[in-house]
């Protein structure tokens, strides 16, 4: 069973930066789409960004021009560099792939915490 692994999360004070990472336990053959989703307490789970095994990107409006999703296919290893962070942002961070003969997977998460 291939599972998915985050790492990166932490505290910060707002406008401080975090980087995410996200990838596979074991030995996987393709990954289709990446992403990231997070959720906050007493919210619903929300698409964050996610990329595309061809490289096209798409992000939520509230993390435009802060946030930069990127995969490393070598490593089958997505990304997610957060810049300005701000308090809404504390979450917890989900990495989500779309692997060939294992379906969509998603990692059990990462937490982010932005202090005022």
């Amino acid at each position: 069973q291939v599972q998915l692994v985050e790492s990166g999360g932490g505290l910060v004070q707002a406008g401080g930066s975090l980087r995410l990472s996200c990838a596979p336990s074991g030995s996987i053959f393709r990954v289709g789409v990446m992403g990231w989703y997070r959720q906050a307490p007493g919210k619903q789970r929300e698409l964050v960004a996610r990329v595309t095994s061809g490289g096209s990107t798409n992000y939520a409006d509230s993390v435009k021009g802060r946030f930069t999703i990127s995969r490393d296919d070598a490593k089958n290893t997505v990304y997610l560099q957060m810049n300005s962070l701000k308090p809404e942002d504390t979450a917890v961070y989900y990495c989500n792939a779309d692997i060939m003969y294992h379906g969509v997977v998603a990692g059990r998460g990462t937490q982010v915490t932005v202090s005022s």
